[in-house]
């Protein structure tokens, strides 16, 4: 099969990065030219057409990009540039054609950089890597999956295999993927979650009962305040913004707590608005609250105290006394904790004045309504679990949980992470849903907790696992100590990756490796019962369904859906009583299925095809009741650890550049933080430069610091100067990961901890400033 078109691979050299100043405002015309043109160009007038138009919309497809819900009313243009983006990259006409395996060995493709393997076209055929032999081969389905199926029934255990699993799966396949792996017999079954919002579920389900958000999607609308916190919504999910000049036209105030000022926290232009056209659009922050690296925990317990302090000035006047009452437990220790809370702690923890965490507090007291939201800037700290906590204790200080306009609210960056998690894609779920698939499906699933991520690649490192099976994503690059990564993937028997392009996880393999080429969520999916949805949970318990609609690129592709029933029928065949042959046939059967296993989808075929689909019980935002041990909401005390920084030190955050999403590269530029054509640059603070001896432009290599001593060094990066928190620093994920140890992990959720790196700068050895 040959390409419909060469692919297009521009990359930049080492010395033509270019830096201009950073942009003040977002969205605009630009995000419109950078929306349509890549799409036009690359997938012409009429596949553009027909999925640009199609996207997050009610009979449509839902983006891919990330996981922001949908208002009920929506426009004709439901989508956003990085939705753009993710489209075209998907729906491409470019192909892998066959003879691209003879003529590339997997040495040479890994030598590539990301963003040239995912120019490379749509995979269209399976293929195998033998061991001892350097190139891909393609074969046929029928031997794929037997290849795969005998290497897994010749394991000594079942927990010498793991599988990975992507959030961009539907729910139908990930609760195919979860029960075929249980039936298989191991709860191996990591996810990206554990990179990203793992400790937002350890903490809100420890003190809330649930580990996801407690508002609706029309609650940005009737807030009087929010507040966000580590996150970019003007890159990562720039749908938000238009919530936040809702909100903003409502009279609600918003405060962004950040290491970095962001274009879309500072000011956004509605590209359907005409104010968004020719005037100045919408001023979003109403206060920007630079935090410094790892100082979140104590910003929120300093807020609270002064909220405690409030009330002892004024009785009865400022906690809601009738919902702590009534909901509620463990303020006794919260306050005798914060009690004790060392106010000089607080700014050197911080890095704020104590009249700009006055001026926050002051606007909390005065909200009766108040939206606390974020993303991984809070999750990937090491006291990221007790940050959480501390949202969870401010916002129920004042009954903040549970009414209209007022709640926690994380938001997931992948666009089905979520709802993977809800049809058992966790190496824990709890014996509730197990006794669930053994009372629908008669046999006894592993009780036995299976490997998260980063367990998962300290088993590869050392041995005990044999097998790494990959239902999408890219773990070598998005997991943290890429040297470690690589080497213990290096270390299995056998890789495979089920996937739509090429990524670093098909070049970094094991003796034996398959890539097994899926369908993507754009594309018609016609199977014996007729065309097939799929559906999706995004963050705010929104399930709704998920049309293709365009022609697959090539006629041999596969579902996700189909290939986990084959595998499954070739691995445990009639081990089991499950119909994977129907699963294959009619999506329909496994969501029966689902609708007696998982708690909240009874009548799930009925329900999803409802105008919009349905949205799953919530019990702190429906009736304020909370599923933890005590039946109620519980205040925590955590304490205050000072993220320490020697001198002639930073402390280093990963982030993506606007030109990404996650670690799918789409271009080089970054044009929000004014880079273009690189990504090999750090962002420092101009007084920290000059503390530092260094020069703006100049080239130094970056060290991570960490107790190991082991050598983590990322070679010849360009200092760009930006008005970061002091002592803070800066570079773009996947490529930063290599200076996170493995070990460095949140306490309770075992996330990689990419927001607390301390590094030292050291010029370059062929400096070529």
């Amino acid at each position: 099969m040959a390409r419909k078109t060469s692919p297009r691979v521009d990359e930049p050299k080492e010395d033509e990065v270019e830096v201009s100043a950073q942009k003040t405002w977002a969205a605009g015309v630009p995000g419109v030219l950078h929306s349509m043109g890549p799409a036009l160009r690359d997938m012409g007038v009429d596949r553009s057409r027909k999925t640009l138009l199609a996207m997050n919309q009610r009979d449509g497809f839902d983006c891919m990009s990330c996981a922001w819900p949908d208002p009920d009313h929506r426009s004709p243009f439901e989508f956003c540039e990085n939705g753009a983006k993710a489209v075209t990259w998907e729906a491409t006409p470019i192909t892998v054609d066959t003879d691209f395996w003879a003529e590339h060995p997997v040495s040479e493709l890994r030598q590539q950089s990301e963003y040239w393997l995912g120019q490379q076209g749509r995979l269209t055929e399976p293929v195998y890597k033998p061991a001892g032999e350097d190139h891909y081969r393609p074969i046929s389905w029928e031997k794929a999956f037997s290849i795969l199926g005998g290497k897994l029934n010749s394991l000594a255990s079942p927990d010498e295999a793991v599988f990975y699993t992507s959030g961009r799966t539907s729910n139908e396949a990930a609760f195919a993927y979860q029960l075929f792996v249980r039936a298989f017999g191991t709860n191996n079954l990591p996810d990206c979650s554990n990179m990203c919002h793992e400790s937002t579920g350890w903490a809100m389900g420890q003190t809330l009962g649930i580990g996801k958000s407690t508002i609706s999607y029309n609650d940005f609308g009737k807030s009087d305040l929010i507040i966000i916190m580590g996150q970019n919504p003007g890159t990562n999910h720039p749908r938000m913004l238009t919530a936040l000049e809702g909100a903003k036209n409502n009279g609600a105030a918003i405060v962004a707590v950040n290491p970095l000022p962001e274009a879309g926290l500072l000011r956004y232009k509605n590209p359907q608005e005409v104010k968004g056209i020719i005037g100045n659009g919408t001023d979003i922050a109403d206060q920007f609250v630079q935090i410094r690296l790892g100082g979140d925990m104590a910003l929120l317990q300093a807020v609270s105290k002064r909220v405690l302090e409030a009330e002892e000035a004024n009785p009865g006047t400022v906690l809601d006394r009738q919902f702590i009452q009534d909901h509620c437990e463990g303020l006794g220790e919260l306050k005798a904790h914060l009690a004790r809370l060392d106010a000089d702690a607080v700014l050197q923890s911080t890095g704020l004045a104590r009249e700009e965490i006055d001026e926050l507090a002051a606007r909390y007291l005065k909200a009766d309504r108040v939206i606390i939201t974020w993303a991984m800037g809070l999750t990937q700290q090491k006291k990221g679990v007790a940050t959480i906590k501390e949202i969870v204790n401010l916002l129920l200080l004042r009954g903040n949980i549970g009414k209209p306009g007022a709640g926690a609210s994380p938001i997931r960056g992948h666009s089905n992470v979520q709802g993977d998690r809800t049809m058992g894609i966790w190496e824990q779920m709890p014996p509730v849903f197990l006794d669930a698939i053994e009372k629908e499906f008669g046999f006894n699933p592993p009780r036995e907790h299976g490997t998260d991520a980063v367990q998962t690649i300290q088993k590869m490192r050392d041995g005990d696992m044999k097998v790494f099976v990959a239902m999408g994503g890219n773990l070598v690059a998005a997991i943290s100590d890429t040297h470690a990564a690589e080497a213990a993937m290096e270390n299995l028997e056998m890789t495979v990756q089920i996937s739509t392009k090429l990524n670093r996880s098909h070049t970094v393999v094991g003796q034996e490796a398959l890539i097994l080429p899926t369908m993507g969520r754009t594309e018609i999916d016609r199977q014996d019962s007729g065309d097939q949805f799929v559906s999706v949970e995004d963050s705010v318990c929104a399930v709704h369904p998920s049309w293709g609609k365009v022609e697959p690129v090539a006629p041999n592709l596969l579902s996700e859906v189909a290939i986990v029933s084959r595998l499954a029928q070739a691995t445990v065949g009639e081990k089991v009583n499950v119909d994977w042959a129907g699963f294959e046939k009619n999506y329909d059967l496994i969501r029966e299925h689902i609708s007696h296993v998982v708690d909240g989808c009874e009548n799930y075929n009925q329900r999803i095809r409802q105008e919009g689909g349905f949205v799953m019980a919530n019990g702190p935002r429906d009736s304020r009741t909370f599923h933890t041990a005590t039946g109620k909401a519980i205040f925590t005390v955590n304490d205050l650890e000072h993220v320490q920084c020697p001198p002639g030190r930073l402390i280093l955050q990963t982030m993506r550049s606007h030109d990404q999403f996650n670690t799918t590269i789409y271009g080089h530029n970054d044009r929000y933080r004014g880079i273009k054509k690189g990504r090999e640059v750090v962002f420092v603070n101009p007084e920290d430069l000059a503390a530092l001896g260094l020069a703006d432009g100049q080239y130094v290599d970056i060290h991570g610091e960490y107790m190991d001593n082991k050598e983590r060094v990322l070679r010849n990066y360009r200092v760009v100067a930006y008005p970061s928190a002091r002592g803070c620093a800066a570079a773009y994920y996947p490529e930063a990961n290599v200076l996170v140890p493995l070990e460095f992990v949140a306490e309770g959720s075992n996330t990689p901890v990419s927001k607390q790196v301390v590094v030292r700068l050291e010029p370059a050895l062929n400096n070529e400033a």
